[in-house]
């Protein structure tokens, strides 16, 4: 029943769904699209942690324009 050319339209079938549905299918259908994406977007995004750097790369360039700026102050 599930041979490789049925699991392949498949998996076509069903990113149309989920990329596009809302868009042509009628209210139940598109309301099910769009969840059904958002839930996808918001797992993949979960999966990653929030990348924090563990160097400032503008520290050099704030110190910079602080010894600047007090510079022209001080004239």
């Amino acid at each position: 029943m599930f041979n490789k050319g049925n699991m392949g339209l498949l998996f076509i079938v069903f990113l149309i769904f989920v990329g596009f549905g809302d868009g042509f299918l009628p209210k139940p259908l598109s309301t099910v699209s769009l969840q059904t994406r958002t839930a996808i977007n918001n797992t993949v995004i979960g999966l990653f942690p929030k990348w924090n750097p563990k160097t400032n790369p503008y520290k050099r360039t704030e110190k910079a324009l602080e010894n600047s700026e007090n510079g022209r102050n001080k004239k």
